[in-house]
């Protein structure tokens, strides 16, 4: 791991192409493999499942995998390009290990490999077990450069995607979108199809837009100026009532409302679990704060960033007794630890994150009260938020400029970061560092700096009274970051 610089983030190992060579993925599989047998969840001769999403190094990346699996005594059942979510139903049904090639919505020159336990996702205390273990790497299997010499060609690929989609017919039920016209902004997603296909099977009339052949990192917190541009367009076009998309490996969902304005994915967090009429909903730290506002739930819980925090919450809450429990991130990615009920239907649960469930929710609620996407988030507080990241910004940088901010004691920190972003927002009345650096300001203003976990990115999240108000100060803060050099 240190040699190659491919490492754990906040969703499994990732790194650069050049550095995830055959060896380090071989080695980390191995390495995943056999912590799962410490565990009594693999031995030889089980079955492992394993996809990816449609980078160009992902089909290398996953030979690689299945080399491993094969190594440790397994069966390497490949399960084709397909959703993460889809992956995991499958390989959760079965109670067999799991992982996902994917660097979901970061360039492709970047890859990385997701790891799935027999029930869940694996966890931060997975994550140090695996790092732990001694590989046997069989050199001569590799050349000088990590390729291995003589790669084998994946078996076929079985068939999870049926599963998948029937798992949301039956929920919601067949007709349930008639009547309403939507968008599939496929570009190079994963599951591109598949979210097509599953409109259709619920009434909707589709209307594909944006396929594309090569790679697009489409960031779900971030979106891309052309891709504002290009919803508000298609919307007006095409006359649609929504438009749905998702990251590459298609665990995080991209919708946009009538009038082509992509959502906030915490806000279609919030808006899917009242959906679910869930009771108890786990979030990282980072999520708009209309959750709490909203009234809607008895309980929520804030955590660090990343799937595995908001699962380890999820479980928290079942283990004290909570019912309707489930979760979501920032990115919008959903996750169910308890059955839900809606329309008189129960959905089983789900612990990894899915773009699916959000977006059908929120038509499916839309429709239901016949009312436009648009009309839905008019029933919230008036809390906005808005991402962006500076690139290309080490992880070093990032954390050396949060340590200026984070020296002394509380009143001393909340000096220094009012030093900085006063001009911006005013007065701190309160710091957070569940993850990064949280400040919340006299007017309720909030700006949060936060590394990126899995690129050399330094992450600001902005949340405000109004939507211009967040971006024009996510603007401003990430204008201070990038000329701010420390005393």
């Amino acid at each position: 791991m240190v040699q190659s610089g491919v490492a754990f983030g906040t969703s499994g190992a990732r790194g650069p192409v050049v550095a995830m060579t055959d060896a380090v993925c071989f080695a980390y599989t191995a390495g995943f493999l056999q912590h799962m047998t410490s565990l009594g969840e693999f031995a030889p001769g089980k079955s492992v499942a394993l996809a990816g999403d449609l980078r160009p190094s992902t089909p290398r990346i996953l030979a690689a995998c299945a080399a491993a699996i094969e190594a440790q005594g397994g069966i390497a059942v490949f399960c084709g390009f397909v959703p993460s979510p889809a992956l995991a139903l499958h390989a959760f049904s079965l109670k067999i290990p799991s992982l996902m090639v994917t660097g979901s919505h970061i360039p492709d020159d970047r890859n990385g490999i997701k790891f799935n336990r027999v029930a869940g996702e694996v966890l931060k205390p997975d994550e140090a077990g695996m790092k732990a273990q001694q590989i046997d790497l069989r050199t001569g299997d590799f050349d000088e450069a990590g390729a291995l010499r003589q790669p084998k060609a994946l078996p076929e690929a079985v068939d999870v995607t049926g599963a998948y989609i029937q798992r949301y017919v039956d929920f919601f039920g067949a007709g349930s979108l008639s009547g309403m016209r939507v968008g599939v902004y496929q570009h190079s997603a994963v599951g591109r199809d598949i979210l097509v296909a599953l409109c259709e099977a619920l009434g909707a009339e589709v209307k594909v837009l944006g396929r594309s052949a090569t790679f697009i990192p489409v960031d779900t917190e971030a979106v891309r100026p052309e891709d504002v541009a290009l919803a508000r367009q298609w919307a007006a076009e095409h006359k649609l009532d929504a438009i749905l998309s998702t990251d590459g490996d298609s665990d995080r969902p991209l919708i946009a409302d009538e009038h082509g304005e992509w959502l906030r994915g915490d806000v279609l967090g919030i808006l899917c679990a009242h959906y679910l009429n869930a009771q108890c909903v786990a979030t990282p730290v980072s999520s708009n704060t209309a959750l709490e506002k909203s009234g809607w739930f008895a309980h929520t819980a804030r955590t660090r960033i990343g799937s595995p925090y908001v699962i380890e919450a999820m479980e928290s809450a079942l283990k004290q007794g909570r019912q309707g429990v489930c979760g979501y991130e920032a990115n919008g990615g959903f996750l169910l630890m308890s059955p839900m009920q809606a329309a008189g239907r129960e959905l089983a649960p789900l612990p990894t994150r899915d773009a699916v469930l959000p977006m059908l929710a929120v038509l499916a609620s839309a429709r239901a009260k016949a009312c436009p996407v648009s009309a839905l988030l008019a029933a919230l507080p008036p809390r906005f938020t808005c991402s962006d990241r500076i690139q290309n910004f080490p992880t070093a940088l990032s954390q050396e400029r949060l340590a200026a901010l984070q020296s002394g004691n509380e009143a001393e920190q909340r000096q220094a970061f009012e030093q900085v972003f006063g001009e911006v927002s005013g007065t701190v009345i309160g710091l957070d560092a569940t993850d990064g650096l949280r400040a919340t300001f006299a007017n309720e203003e909030v700006i949060h700096l936060r590394p990126s976990g899995n690129a050399p990115e330094l992450r600001c999240y902005t949340e405000a009274s109004t939507a211009a108000r967040a971006a024009q100060i996510n603007a401003a803060a990430l204008s201070v970051l990038a000329g701010w050099r420390p005393a």
